[in-house]
């Protein structure tokens, strides 16, 4: 299977998949580098600032999916 080219917004493509015209749903998802710049925060900040990389999409994975057959269709590594 073909990942398409996609970043951080939704996107506009043809799923392979399903061949609709579709609009990407977009799931972020938390990654190493999330946790390591919450700990970060924590430990040269204070601690409330630890949620502040879990609230951010720029801190996180965007994965795309189709919403019409809900296939994956590729990942933005923030």
């Amino acid at each position: 299977m073909n990942v398409a080219a996609v970043g951080p917004k939704p996107a506009s493509l043809i799923c392979p998949s399903c061949r609709a015209s579709v609009v990407t749903r977009v799931d972020h998802k938390s990654t190493t580098k999330t946790h390591i710049i919450a700990l970060i925060l924590c430990l040269f900040l204070c601690w409330p600032c630890v949620c502040i990389p879990y609230c951010m999409d720029s801190c996180q994975n965007a994965d795309h999916y189709c919403p019409s057959c809900n296939a994956y269709l590729g990942t933005y590594q923030g």
